[in-house]
């Protein structure tokens, strides 16, 4: 029986997965999204974390934080007079270490390893523009950040379960 179990889960895992992420690919662009793909890297945190619901909202609101941080991070580091070596180590030094107390210290609003891979994510994205460049791209990015959360990794989850009740 354990076998069969896990067939039926991996089979309807493919199928959860095939389908619902391309959706979002293809809608993406057409709500204004660019960097779509944000929501499969957001989505795999979701998972890696054990699919728990009861985190979603607060993985969201880390990645949030996350895109924030990244806004922060690139309007410090173009203001700093520095090398730019120099402004990116303290200003990750600085942005990072905050990131982690506030994080740590309200761990049911935030989940800290969002925000700090969301704040990877915006640094990706965004960090080879000037604040003047950025125009909607932080929001398109939290737009991603929120679709990986709760489309994709919820409701992949969500999709999957049902099947497997059915089988």
């Amino acid at each position: 029986m354990e076998k069969r179990q896990k067939k039926v889960n991996m089979l309807t895992l493919a199928l959860g997965i095939a389908l619902l992420p391309p959706i979002w690919a293809v809608a993406a662009p057409y709500l204004g999204v660019e960097v779509g793909a944000v929501a499969l890297i957001c989505a795999g945190l979701y998972v890696a974390n054990g699919n728990n619901q009861k985190d979603a909202l607060k993985i969201a609101a880390g990645f949030l934080a996350g895109d924030v941080w990244a806004v922060a991070a690139i309007f410090v580091m173009e203001k700093l007079p520095l090398p730019s070596n120099v402004e990116l180590y303290l200003t990750l030094f600085v942005l990072g270490g905050i990131a982690v107390l506030i994080g740590e210290t309200l761990p049911k609003v935030f989940f800290t390893p969002a925000w700090l891979c969301g704040w990877a994510i915006g640094l990706t994205v965004m960090g080879p523009m000037k604040v003047s460049e950025l125009g909607r791209m932080p929001m398109q990015i939290g737009a991603a950040m929120i679709a990986g959360v709760f489309y994709v990794g919820v409701g992949v989850d969500a999709f999957q379960k049902f099947l497997v009740r059915k089988l």
